[in-house]
């Protein structure tokens, strides 16, 4: 019965983003739902943009494994991203008008720098939407006893998503979203009652966890430890700032304010909403301590669904796995959407030399790029199966190869006038060239590669600016963001 109803829900937010298709009538209403969304549907959105797997059963399993230090990346890191985009990044991106934020790099600095940033930024989801796939395998997994392996599950719930995500785009992804964010935060918050009902209330959970130590932040007061813990936020909290994404969801507002707003508040909404399913995996060893325990040895991310089909009734199952199904499948589905119309406007459009090329035929080429990454995805995932890699490790490697070639250029082109096109390349090259050795050489570092990469990348925007600066800068494309913010 429960395995029924998950499947109703499934077949209705598919109906949902099939629906949305029918509003795409161009290019720019399957990648920024022609810019016409409202705030509460930009705050649902932007809140959705990790709110996904790795929040709902990532999180918990890192937190009961570790404690509240080891989610430095995620949430307080990725919080402090859509904060601090919506403050100093959404205006200035919003006023020009853009498709993808690779277009930002193009007009900026020219079309060698969009390409290489495009593709990185591209390649840097293929572990964010594998995790996603990956938890929607493990959730159909759960739900059928094992009837369904995990393989077979990662294949149907890619399918599901790519489905609508082909057709409408932006416009399905907002809709089904909307829909989606209001079932999770009254589903979580009705089994959060449920589950406080049984522990006695919220208070012996929250002692019980500060009794054994997992409300402990900070690091040892040791270099590495400090260190370690830095890079963990910085390259979460810095490092997806140039993401398509990130960029797509505040770029679909109606309008500017709307843009920084919805970006704050969503972040906020995210940290907030964060705490609700560390609460109830948590709660799980209060009320079954020796089963949990037996559960988490072997996966920690399974401590939550176990506890849920074990210990509540129907009800609250059904409620449960629809708020799952909703986060995992609202993320995934932008997460989809996003490296595919990347790799369409930055990467294919350019090579393609047909004056008749019109808009109509980048609306194919995007779907038809959708569908080819939604198939390296499955693949990604598949293999992700058999290393055993976790969904908080896919989450927490997605992001260095933004952080070291595409944010310093981004942070530069739109606040420093001097950066140059030489100097874009010579920052880009140089981040990679430090950091792709140093992965292999410096496996025990407390600064992680990425970051000696990305220190590297500063050093060489700002001295080949200097020595080799652009004759003209367009004026297009510079924004006095501070002033105007």
């Amino acid at each position: 019965m429960l395995l029924g109803f998950v499947i109703v829900y499934l077949v209705l937010s598919l109906a949902l983003g099939i629906y949305g298709g029918t509003k795409v009538n161009n290019s720019r209403d399957f990648v920024n739902a022609g810019r016409h969304l409202p705030i509460s549907v930009v705050v649902a959105l932007v809140f959705a943009t990790w709110f996904g797997a790795e929040t709902v059963l990532g999180i918990p399993g890192t937190f009961v494994e570790e404690n509240l230090g080891g989610l430095i990346s995620d949430p307080f890191g990725a919080t402090f991203c859509l904060i601090f985009f919506g403050l100093f990044f959404a205006r200035p991106l919003y006023r020009q008008g853009l498709l993808t934020i690779g277009d930002f790099y193009r007009n900026r600095f020219g079309q060698n720098v969009e390409v290489a940033v495009a593709l990185a930024i591209a390649i840097s989801y293929l572990g964010w939407v594998s995790a996603q796939i990956t938890a929607l395998g493990l959730v159909l997994n759960v739900l059928t006893d094992g009837a369904i392996g995990m393989p077979l599950g990662v294949v149907i719930g890619a399918a599901i998503v790519l489905v609508y995500t082909l057709f409408g785009g932006m416009w399905s992804v907002a809709i089904t979203t909307f829909v989606q964010m209001i079932v999770i935060v009254a589903g979580l918050i009705w089994i959060a009652v449920l589950v406080s009902d049984l522990t006695g209330g919220v208070s012996p959970v929250v002692e019980h966890a500060a009794a054994a130590g997992k409300f402990e932040f900070w690091p040892e007061l040791t270099w590495a430890s400090i260190i370690t813990f830095t890079a963990g936020f910085l390259t979460m909290g810095i490092g997806s700032i140039p993401q398509q994404d990130t960029f797509q969801r505040a770029n679909s507002a109606k309008t500017e304010s709307i843009a920084v707003w919805g970006s704050i508040l969503g972040g906020i909404a995210y940290l907030a909403f964060a705490a609700v399913p560390l609460f109830l995996a948590y709660a799980a060893f209060i009320v079954e301590p020796e089963a949990m325990s037996r559960i988490s040895e072997q996966d920690p991310q399974m401590v939550l669904p176990s506890f849920i089909i074990g210990h509540m009734p129907l009800y609250a199952q059904v409620i449960f796995f629809g708020a799952l199904l909703s986060v995992i499948m609202s993320t995934a589905s932008g997460a989809l959407l996003a490296p595919a119309v990347t790799i369409s406007e930055n990467v294919i459009r350019p090579f393609i030399h047909n004056k008749n090329f019109n808009d109509r035929q980048l609306l194919w080429l995007m779907r038809a790029t959708v569908l080819a990454f939604g198939f390296l995805v499955v693949g990604y995932s598949l293999w992700s199966l058999q290393q055993q890699t976790s969904i908080h490790h896919m989450v927490e490697s997605a992001y260095k190869v933004t952080l070291v070639m595409a944010l310093v250029p981004l942070v530069a082109g739109i606040y420093w006038k001097r950066s140059s096109n030489a100097g874009a390349i010579a920052s880009i090259v140089a981040g990679l060239l430090v950091w792709l050795p140093l992965e292999f050489i410096l496996t025990d570092s407390p600064i992680p590669p990425h970051f000696y990469g990305f220190f590297a990348a500063i050093i060489a925007m700002i001295v080949v600016s200097l020595v080799i600066p652009n004759k003209n800068v367009p004026d297009k494309t510079m924004a006095d963001p501070v002033s105007e913010s």
